[in-house]
């Protein structure tokens, strides 16, 4: 290890791997190091089923065999789906890990509203049968699905009084929407806050035409999830990474960063061994002087042996997301989220006589009781079989890395969706090497299999 690379990344979870995949593939030199035995860091796949139990300090509780084969599961840390047109399939395509990945659509995406579960319609006819909107305003709200999926920023809008600088909050008014505000824009727009509503419409009306367009392409959601979990995102630009001549080791513990007296990185010293390079990057877990503090996120992992029930007491499938807008839960400022996924994707052991799902509730902590604050959506997903609760600290670099060498990508927040992660990655890669990642050349689609 005592050698010059051009870049050092210290940990392997999702946005390290894409981002040491990337410089790879450009040419450089890429040495890849994590403490722990295994990839994935923070967004990891746990296998088998005890290794989860031991991970929460439940070990006592697990019995072999107690919900089948513990080899087939394969249950992720953090709760995410891909956009299936998205800022992370755009990377996949263009990196080409597509190659060593197999995909599956997500059944459907669900919003809490008025105390009850309402999917999210697809489509201009969805629209008109939604019951998210009363008889009187499903045309409206038909027609706005409409303009969003038709919206071409080269091409005039016939809407009387639109215009491209307005509000997004004086867009809904036009429309007619202002009665269903939160449903578009916090689980269609997938804005974090509603400070969106006071900024140019054309940002959400971009994001609202992502979430259709990406129906459209794969039919039942707007979202893809990787077979086999989550951990298999990381492994595919680890493998990338090893083809364009990266260097990786598990299992090494970093006893520092080494800085010289310019200020600036020279190398990382693992082991009493020196590992030299003008750049370093990684998360904020291995930079605890260079990171700072910006909150905290409860996750929630459940395993059931019955689907999510919605609408009439039906099963909302096999997979699918569910969003709990922030003022649909009183007191709340910030969303909650739930992510299901079960042995369709092959992450969760399935006989003839019982099939398992797992489902991931999360949420930004507001209060005092973290636990107590994911009840509202929790109590959709009773009976739960076995449940395990963990409250993480959210950390974000405390400069752009410019100066000294160092670029640190944020914790994962709370969302159930990987495009604040991709925003990451693209800030911290563009920061890193001075150009943008260049996604001209991506034209091809994910090979989904539809069951």
């Amino acid at each position: 290890m005592n050698e010059d690379y051009d870049v050092i990344v210290l940990g392997t979870g999702l946005k390290e791997c894409v981002l040491s995949g990337l410089l790879s593939v450009n040419g450089k030199k890429v040495l890849h190091m994590d403490r722990n035995d295994h990839y994935g860091g923070a967004s990891a796949s746990i296998t088998p089923l005890s290794d989860l139990f031991k991970r929460f300090g439940k070990s006592e509780e697990y019995v072999d065999g107690m919900c089948g084969k513990a080899q087939d599961w394969n249950v992720d840390l953090i709760p995410k789906l891909i956009m299936a047109n998205g800022e992370l399939v755009k990377i996949l395509i263009l990196s080409g890990v597509t190659r060593y990945l197999e995909f599956k659509s997500v059944e459907g995406s669900y919003v809490y509203y008025k105390k009850k579960i309402h999917k999210i319609p697809a489509c201009e006819s969805e629209a008109l049968r939604t019951d998210l909107v009363s008889m009187w305003s499903k045309k409206s709200f038909s027609n706005f699905v409409k303009f969003v999926i038709e919206y071409n920023p080269e091409e005039p809008v016939k809407k009387k009084d639109f215009s491209k600088d307005m509000t997004t909050e004086a867009l809904f008014k036009i429309f007619g929407m202002t009665d269903v505000t939160d449903v578009i824009g916090h689980a269609i727009a997938l804005h974090l806050d509603d400070d969106y509503l006071q900024r140019p419409c054309e940002e959400t009306i971009y994001r609202l035409k992502l979430y259709f367009d990406c129906v459209q392409r794969y039919g039942k959601s707007p979202y893809l999830y990787p077979l086999y979990g989550l951990g298999e995102l990381p492994q595919g630009f680890a493998r990338l990474s090893a083809i364009y001549g990266g260097t990786y080791m598990l299992s090494k513990p970093i006893q520092k960063v080494i800085i010289g007296e310019d200020g600036k990185v020279e190398g990382v010293q693992s082991q009493d061994e020196v590992a030299r390079a003008k750049m370093v990057i990684g998360d904020p877990s291995y930079f605890p002087d260079l990171a700072k503090k910006n909150g905290q996120v409860v996750r929630t992992i459940c395993i059931l042996d019955h689907p999510i029930m919605g609408p009439k007491n039906s099963s909302l499938g096999l997979s699918t997301q569910l969003i709990f807008p922030c003022s649909q839960v009183e007191g709340r400022k910030s969303d909650i989220y739930v992510c299901c996924v079960s042995h369709a994707h092959k992450v969760a052991y399935c006989s003839k006589d019982v099939k398992y799902y797992i489902a991931i509730a999360s949420c930004k902590v507001e209060t005092n009781s973290p636990e107590d604050e994911l009840e509202p959506a929790l109590k959709f997903l009773e009976p739960i079989k076995y449940k395990f609760t963990k409250v993480e600290d959210l950390y974000e670099p405390i400069n752009d890395g410019k100066e000294n060498g160092i670029f640190i990508t944020k914790s994962y927040d709370a969302t159930t969706h990987f495009e604040t992660c991709c925003q990451d990655i693209k800030d911290v890669y563009e920061r890193a090497t001075g150009l943008p990642i260049d996604f001209s050349k991506v034209k091809l689609d994910v090979n989904v299999g539809q069951e």
